[in-house]
């Protein structure tokens, strides 16, 4: 797995967590080609999981810290 930051594209406010429907930080490529996308508390969550299946991980969380 490789993590990426400020990537892109980049995550914008359009795209959505997969669990809850809050503003995605997180995109994860799949083996298979597939994305899927988190929030920063869903990606803490899922964060153990996600390194294991994970081809790329593109982390924007830091964009948090600077609201």
């Amino acid at each position: 797995m490789t993590t990426a930051v400020a990537p892109n594209p980049a995550l914008t406010a359009e795209d959505r967590c997969d669990r809850c429907g809050a503003q995605a930080y997180l995109r994860v490529e799949l083996q298979s080609g597939g994305e899927l996308l988190f929030c920063a508390h869903h990606a803490r969550e899922h964060g153990d999981k996600i390194r294991e299946i994970a081809v790329t991980v593109v982390d924007e969380t830091h964009r948090l810290e600077e609201r």
